[in-house]
């Protein structure tokens, strides 16, 4: 398998905790997985099935205990700390079910933070264009706890398209907003997918959401069915 030809892959996959009574916790065994530039794959299954471990896992944010993964052409088993964070400081961006904003720091703030660690050139304005495109041009100064969930959710994706990644990973990206806010999170997500041509891997309780990628894989105790 020629990992360049996909942004992600995994080959025999496997995660496994020892519990404090010594015993082996499998959450991952034998996952296999291709995904290629550009292609939006939704990853569906029951709570505690291992899908929030597989992301962790497929973005280099964890190790596994065996198999290998690939990442834009890249073997994470042989990158370093260093290079792993370089790696998702240029190419990689996230949107969580939990905003995950600095709470003393205004919209434009978060958003810059990651262009700013990236050294980006103009980082101010295109945090500013990154908030004007999902409709913060006017919120530019407030801080979260100024901001609705939506609103806050809408900042996560401005700073996750700042620095236009290549491949998206979202962990219930409408997971704590209600079905109205939801969907209008949803199209934002995907229109901006469309138009930077960000290869999407994406974690969802919902199917509608789900419907909405290329293919949706169902996990049932940390195997693909």
């Amino acid at each position: 398998m020629n990992s360049t030809n996909f942004a992600i892959t995994a080959q025999s996959l496997d995660k496994h905790f020892i519990t404090p009574s010594g015993d082996t916790l499998d959450i991952l065994q034998g996952v296999d997985l291709q995904v290629k530039h550009g292609e939006a794959v939704a990853i569906v299954g029951e709570s505690g099935s291992g899908k929030t471990t597989l992301l962790s896992l497929l973005a280099g944010l964890d190790q596994p205990s065996a198999g290998s993964i690939g990442l834009l052409g890249n073997s994470l088993d042989g990158l370093d700390e260093e290079d792993l964070a370089s790696l998702r400081r240029k190419d990689i961006g996230f949107v969580f079910q939990q905003f995950h904003l600095v709470p003393g720091m205004s919209a434009l703030e978060n958003v810059r933070l990651p262009l700013e660690i990236a050294k980006a050139a103009n980082p101010d304005q295109t945090a500013k264009i990154a908030l004007a495109s999902v409709g913060l041009a006017d919120k530019l100064d407030n801080k979260p706890n100024q901001l609705s969930g939506g609103e806050q959710q809408r900042v996560a994706i401005a700073r996750a398209f700042a620095t236009q990644p290549k491949v998206l990973f979202a962990d219930e990206p409408t997971g704590n907003l209600d079905n109205k806010t939801g969907a209008l999170i949803e199209d934002l997500l995907f229109d901006l997918r469309q138009q930077h041509d960000t290869t999407l891997l994406l974690i969802t309780h919902d199917a509608t959401l789900a419907e909405r990628c290329d293919r949706t894989l169902t996990l049932v105790n940390g195997r693909f069915v």
